[in-house]
């Protein structure tokens, strides 16, 4: 299985994350899941805020209310929520064992590792069926890669 996503849509992400450095940021993905092909395509994005105020520079907790926002516009689009995404400040982009725990299985889980110089990498993951780990999934970016701007920040 691999994730597909545009060169713009994952600089809006790093963008994200540059601005909530030092703490996590995180949001949804909107897509398609395609099964028979093995590939989960990205569409849209949509950013929310990271409830977890005292502890958003290890954690990340998206409310009720933006999860059912985001089912509202993706069915209007004709999508379906096909993962989440958020930053691990001064870190690698591998889940964590807090992001194992509170996990969903068949959704992708995008991370992106982020430090004071900016985003730097992008993983992707899913929770394997037994929910004791996750396995990494390809990473596809199509399109072209947007330059970027003064203080890493990148413009899609």
């Amino acid at each position: 299985m691999r994730v597909s996503i545009s060169a713009r849509h994952l600089a809006a992400i790093c963008r994200h994350a540059e601005r909530g450095y030092p703490h996590e940021v995180c949001g949804l993905l909107l897509g398609e899941m395609d099964q028979a092909a093995g590939r989960l395509t990205v569409r849209a994005l949509r950013p929310t805020d990271n409830l977890l105020a005292d502890e958003a520079r290890t954690r990340y907790l998206i409310d009720a209310e933006s999860y059912r926002a985001a089912e509202r516009e993706a069915a209007a689009q004709n999508l379906d929520i096909v993962g989440f995404y958020h930053s691990h400040p001064d870190a690698p982009p591998r889940p964590s064992e807090f992001d194992r725990e509170h996990a969903w299985p068949a959704v992708a889980y995008l991370i992106v590792a982020v430090t004071r110089a900016g985003a730097n990498e992008a993983t992707s993951w899913v929770l394997a069926d037994d929910r004791s780990h996750f396995v990494q999934l390809g990473l596809q970016i199509v399109g072209p890669i947007p330059e970027p701007v003064s203080g890493g920040a990148r413009d899609a």
